[in-house]
């Protein structure tokens, strides 16, 4: 989950200019907790705070600038919202993730070249050196001053050795990595084709800009030497800060689902953005729309529907592994074949609609094509096809009623290796 929250969040702006009053911040009711708790109980795994964006105004009380959390009358000066974060997020189990805008619209240092960047890394070791363990830390290569505005080329090298340096299982967000790569987009969506791997020398560095980029990035490269997976971010509203216009205007539950599959299941992750309101918590219809997909998605992956089944392949080792829940075996095509196919048997005809492939990404991506048929009708009948899975494969259809289905790798650069296939049927409305 993405945090977005700054003075931003009390002017209705979504780039705010730097001029901003730090006494404007006062989030009266601000309970961190919420969020962490709301995050928790909808199935997220981590949330990264907004520590500091555009605006330059930083939430925890820097030494570097006072324009800060400081000078707020939130808590009387005294208060750090991304001390109260990370407290938040460790008390219910979540990861802790930061991000550090590099375009900074307040500071006199920003555009004067090793001066702001002496300023930021400042910065940036105060995050990463005062709240603890980190899973993730975030950038991008914002920088909207326009054709006539300051120009800051950011060190890139310098910001990712500092990382390394001071929070070493930290993964690293950025455009072209180097830890994860942003999917090219903020629209949660990875492209139908999603190799974890990348060339960098294709997007080189965050806010290079190229005709070829957004391609790159939400499709990968099979033949990349860099394992850099996509991450997919998107709001649950409109902007990415609270505006109370948009109250009306938060994504369905459905439309969340829609977002699930686009993201995660194109071998990608997604960071779904909720922005806290002005008095500091999650707005009731945000709380209620992550419910809502929670429930949606707990229920439709309650239960493999070819539990039981028979399972032969084509060839290679242990074919049952891919209905082991446990994760840790999979079916394997015999060394050297780059191709295969695994076939289900149940009982009974089963209903579905949703399917779910995942490789054992721990020996790499490979597969680049796969067909699901079904034997209906006395011969096999295509119900889905696709390229790429990598940590996985959603795929929705028609539903489809058959005793026995296959899935056929029809072509992979490597042995083929799956680690899960699962069916599934959507919640039927009475």
């Amino acid at each position: 989950m993405f945090v977005h929250f700054t003075v931003n969040t009390f002017t209705g702006k979504e780039w705010g200019d730097g001029t901003e009053s730090p006494r404007i911040f006062d989030p009266h009711k601000l309970d961190a907790r919420q969020w962490a708790r709301t995050a928790k109980r909808c199935g997220f795994g981590s949330m990264i705070l907004t520590a500091k964006h555009h605006d330059g105004f930083c939430l925890w009380p820097t030494r570097t600038t006072g324009h800060c959390i400081r000078n707020s009358p939130w808590r009387d000066g005294k208060g750090d919202v991304v001390r109260e974060f990370a407290d938040a997020c460790r008390a219910e189990g979540l990861g802790v993730g930061f991000y550090l805008s590099p375009w900074d619209r307040n500071t006199p240092s920003y555009g004067q070249g090793e001066a702001y960047n002496d300023f930021y890394i400042t910065q940036l070791e105060e995050l990463l050196g005062n709240y603890g363990e980190l899973v993730e830390v975030w950038f991008d290569g914002a920088n909207g001053e326009g054709p006539n505005g300051k120009r800051q080329i950011y060190d890139w090298p310098r910001i990712h050795g500092t990382v390394r340096r001071m929070q070493p299982n930290a993964v690293i967000f950025g455009d072209a990595g180097p830890g994860v790569r942003w999917i090219g987009n903020e629209k949660g969506e990875a492209g139908t084709t999603c190799w974890s791997m990348v060339d960098p020398k294709r997007v080189p560095y965050a806010g290079f800009d190229a005709s070829w980029v957004p391609e790159a990035l939400m499709q990968g490269d099979p033949q990349g030497s860099e394992w850099r997976p996509g991450e997919a971010d998107v709001s649950i509203r409109p902007g990415w800060f609270w505006h109370a216009s948009e109250d009306d205007k938060v994504r369905t539950a459905a439309n969340l689902m829609e977002l699930y599959f686009k993201s995660v299941g194109r071998n990608s992750k997604l960071l779904l953005n909720v922005p806290p309101t002005s008095e500091g918590l999650l707005h009731e219809n945000d709380v209620r729309a992550l419910e809502e997909f929670f429930e949606m998605r707990r229920h439709l992956f309650a239960s493999n529907l070819l539990e039981g089944a028979q399972v032969r392949a084509s060839g290679g080792s242990t074919p049952a592994a891919v209905l082991d829940s446990s994760g840790d075996r999979y079916w394997q095509a015999p060394a050297g074949e780059r191709s295969g196919w695994i076939e289900f048997e149940s009982p009974a005809p089963i209903t579905f609609d949703v399917l779910r492939l995942e490789e054992a990404i721990e020996h790499g991506q490979h597969i680049a094509n796969h067909r699901v048929d079904a034997w209906q009708d006395g011969g096999w009948q295509t119900v889905c096809w696709g390229t790429t899975i990598g940590n996985a494969r959603l795929a929705r259809f028609a539903p489809c009623t058959a005793s026995r289905i296959r899935v056929s790798v029809e072509f992979a650069y490597d042995t083929p290796r799956l680690r899960r296939v699962a069916q599934y049927r959507t919640r039927q409305e009475s």
